[in-house]
């Protein structure tokens, strides 16, 4: 798991051709959920992506700065500030997604399309079951694997005969 996770690290910041390296995860997802989405405030943005208002705030402003995401005002309250991705943004989008996909194309070049197929439902599953993990209460662990008296906490059973 721990040569997945980097590596997972390693494909997100990489890609190829020019916009290789170029755009933060953190950008990446803002962009990726305006484009989802549509435009929505910062609460619904942060709550979406669970994390908190300041912290959408803090990763909104250079994204604004350089003009990938606009901030109008909401169509039905005038007070409130909606998000929107830009034009520019989502061309800058579909550039780091289209740099993204190739370098996947790359890395599974070798593999049928049944090898794809089961990668991409195998990966949606594991990251679907740790989503729901993170979100709701643990599930509780498998007699089989609970400690007894006679086995304390982490060991193994002997193997049945």
């Amino acid at each position: 798991m721990a040569v997945f996770a980097r590596r997972a690290e390693q494909t997100r910041l990489g890609g190829v051709g020019q916009v290789r390296n170029s755009m933060d995860r953190a950008a990446y997802l803002l962009l990726n959920r305006l484009d989802l989405e549509g435009p929505m405030g910062v609460k619904a943005l942060a709550a979406g992506m669970g994390i908190d208002s300041s912290t959408v705030t803090r990763q909104v402003a250079p994204l604004v700065d350089t003009g990938l995401v606009k901030r109008t005002s909401h169509p039905e309250d005038g007070r409130a500030v909606v998000l929107e991705l830009s034009v520019r943004g989502l061309n800058r989008l579909e550039e780091v997604r289209s740099s993204r996909r190739e370098l996947m194309s790359q890395v599974t070049d070798g593999w049928t399309e049944e090898e794809r197929e089961s990668f991409c439902t195998l990966l949606t599953r594991f990251n679907s079951a740790l989503s729901a993990r993170q979100s709701g209460p643990a599930p509780a662990e498998p007699a089989a694997n609970r400690a007894t008296a006679d086995e304390p906490a982490g060991t193994e059973p002997p193997p049945a005969s």
